[in-house]
């Protein structure tokens, strides 16, 4: 019988192991934490989004997006359906695409993947934190931080990325795989929180705002995301913003367009006719944003004081105006850190792994999944689905 030892109890790491002892083979799971799965208990705000079913490689980064493919065809959405609803758990899909589990509890995934394990008779050693992996001439030896050494005939290297440290992944799977002889492309976090320059943006803080996002460096626009924008003391939060988080670099500029529904023409034409309902510059834009967000307008343009009759306004005061709110910039300092990133942007490069399997190609029976590899996808269920589908291709690979 083909012993494989999975090293990390994460959502790729369990697959891999109910897949592999499925396919028959003697199944151990290694994982550092006190717990299996603690990062599943933590995704979709608890309720754990699971998929998506529009995933294709149109929703995944990084050097080869094309990788992924080869594994989302072995294990697709709808296998992945299916493979949980044999597991007992019921989903349903919701906005975008994205499914959860119908009691709306993250624990239902992993509590049905821990039944499994237990079903499948898959060994479980947690605290067990892997310091080296060596292959000899009969297989592997895991070696521990403790001095313990395991055995094993395959390994499935799942030990996740540097992502939310809190929740179990310290990046040591990188180390491992590069002292096997792999290269890690450059790390990142990504689906994080961008910091800007806070002049502006802490006198809005708490305000969520329908907008389009977009990155800019150098003058040109490299990625943009519509959505719902979340101003912070820090900077901008929300789907859009973890949307681009990974281009957003130091130099570059985050430039929101608040009205992204209409065109610089029809906004202007707007802010003509404002002119004249008899307002102030207080309240100018009561009606079509948030107060503090006007304000915080006409200040980014230079117009005070706020007590300044509206219909006073120029011309080319309703030209700036129309500028700042089709393109509001905000300069980049970077993003939060690793502790606040939900994946890790980069990692083991996938020109050194075979698609159809995840295996090494510098080192036999070694299996690559998830995170670890150079591959992540949007916010939406599009990592977890990587996760599964990378996860039940090794599982399989590796017990074959």
């Amino acid at each position: 019988m083909t012993r494989v030892a999975v090293v990390g109890g994460g959502a790729s790491g369990l697959i891999a192991a109910v897949r592999a002892a499925q396919m028959g083979a003697d199944v151990t799971v290694y994982e550092r934490g006190e717990r299996v799965g603690k990062k599943i208990l933590s995704t979709g705000n608890g309720r754990c989004n699971l998929t998506n079913i529009n995933a294709d490689v149109s929703h995944y980064h990084g050097q080869n997006p094309k990788f992924m493919m080869s594994a989302l065809s072995r294990f697709s959405v709808g296998d992945t359906l299916e493979f949980f609803g044999d597991l007992g758990l019921l989903t349903k899909t919701e906005d975008e695409g994205r499914v959860y589990p119908r009691c709306g509890q993250a624990s239902a995934v992993l509590d049905v993947l821990r039944m499994a394990l237990e079903r499948f008779g898959i060994n479980v050693v947690c605290g067990f934190e892997v310091k080296d992996v060596r292959k000899n001439k009969g297989g592997f030896l895991i070696e521990a931080y403790d001095g313990s050494i395991e055995y094993a005939d395959r390994v499935i290297l799942a030990a996740g990325g540097r992502a939310a440290p809190s929740l179990g992944s310290n990046g040591s799977g990188y180390e491992i795989a590069k002292r096997l002889g792999h290269t890690i492309t450059p790390l990142a976090p990504a689906l994080v929180q961008i910091k800007t320059n806070t002049a502006i943006v802490k006198s809005l803080k708490g305000l969520k705002i329908d907008a389009r996002l977009t990155i800019e460096s150098g003058g040109q626009a490299v990625a943009n995301d519509k959505g719902e924008a979340l101003f912070t003391d820090y900077g901008i939060s929300g789907i859009p913003a973890f949307q681009l988080s990974r281009y957003a670099k130091k130099g570059a500029d985050a430039v929101l367009d608040l009205t992204p529904e209409y065109t610089r023409e029809e906004l202007k034409a707007m802010l003509e006719v404002r002119k004249y309902n008899g307002s102030s510059l207080e309240a100018y834009f009561t009606g079509m944003f948030q107060k503090r967000v006007g304000h915080a307008v006409l200040k980014t343009c230079g117009l005070l004081p706020l007590s300044r009759s509206a219909a006073s306004l120029s011309s080319e005061e309703i030209l700036s105006l129309a500028a700042t709110i089709k393109a509001w910039r905000f300069p980049i300092e970077g993003t939060l850190s690793w502790n606040n990133a939900q994946i890790t942007s980069g990692g083991v490069s996938t020109k050194e792994v075979l698609p159809p399997t995840m295996e090494s190609k510098l080192v036999r029976g070694l299996y690559i999944t998830g995170e670890l590899l150079d591959i992540d996808g949007d916010c939406g269920g599009y990592n977890l689905q990587w996760a599964w589908s990378s996860g039940y291709t090794a599982g399989e690979a590796a017990a074959e």
